[in-house]
């Protein structure tokens, strides 16, 4: 899921896109975001998994981010990171859609050097010395959404104001949370891929952190949480017993 402009990366004014595994589009959306959108709450996590109406649970799970942004993007609109997005593809054999966890690093190096040459074509629009900076607003009822495209991805915010501008509803669908289910299953697989013989060593609690990482998480915001966020990983056996549990920094 990434928002996209006349098929240009896009952050801030554009449609989101939704695409799947072979790279073929599911779902666009602007602001009817609850028509293509449903969430899921689990009993064992202080985050909800969005997924798919029209898909439906868990098939309908999408992952959103610097990786799924050049994913859905034909090109971006700046040259050299055109040229990278391109090199990217190229590297991968893939015409579009590159789905390795740890490539969201390599997406947001080229997402870094687009942002480079944006600022560059800001600072050089007579718009930014423009004295007609905000306008004048007075407190009423009324009901909007905004979605733009936060560093993390895709971020949906939904208010509802009565006459006097107090909000009396808030729905929000923050990156983290739209990466939950993919997070989730990264966890997966790379427990399954380097925990054996029921034991929980080093080289395993690192890379199960950095299938964490890659996305990039804020477990504040996704969760209300404040603290600090240490990794603690506990691995249960079929009848649900603990056999082995670490727990690592803070």
């Amino acid at each position: 899921m990434g928002m996209v402009k006349e098929g240009n990366l896009e952050l801030y004014d554009g449609k989101v896109v939704v695409e799947n595994y072979e790279g073929q589009k599911v779902s666009e959306f602007q602001k009817d975001y609850l028509s293509q959108i449903d969430e899921k709450v689990a009993a064992w996590s202080y985050l909800k998994f969005p997924y798919l109406k029209n898909i439906g649970w868990p098939s309908g799970m999408y992952r959103v981010g610097p990786l799924a942004r050049v994913n859905v993007a034909e090109q971006i609109a700046t040259p050299l990171a055109d040229q990278e997005l391109k090199e990217f593809r190229q590297f991968f054999g893939s015409q579009k859609h590159v789905h390795g966890t740890l490539q969201y690093h390599w997406a947001r190096f080229i997402e870094i050097l687009y942002a480079i040459e944006r600022a560059e074509e800001i600072i050089n629009d007579p718009q930014l010395l423009s004295t007609e900076v905000r306008q004048k607003l007075e407190p009423k009822a009324g009901e909007g959404v905004g979605i733009i495209e936060a560093p993390r991805g895709t971020l949906i915010h939904h208010y509802k104001c009565d006459d006097k501008g107090t909000v009396t509803m808030a729905n929000l669908i923050v990156a983290t949370i739209g990466n939950n289910g993919g997070i989730n299953m990264s966890v997966k697989e790379a427990a399954k891929q380097y925990i054996k013989d029921g034991e929980i060593t080093e080289p395993a609690m690192n890379m199960v952190e950095m299938a964490i990482r890659a996305y990039d998480p804020c477990l504040s915001c996704a969760t209300h949480a404040v603290g600090q966020m240490p990794l603690k990983v506990s691995l249960h056996n079929s009848k649900n017993k603990v056999v082995d549990e670490k727990f690592k920094g803070n």
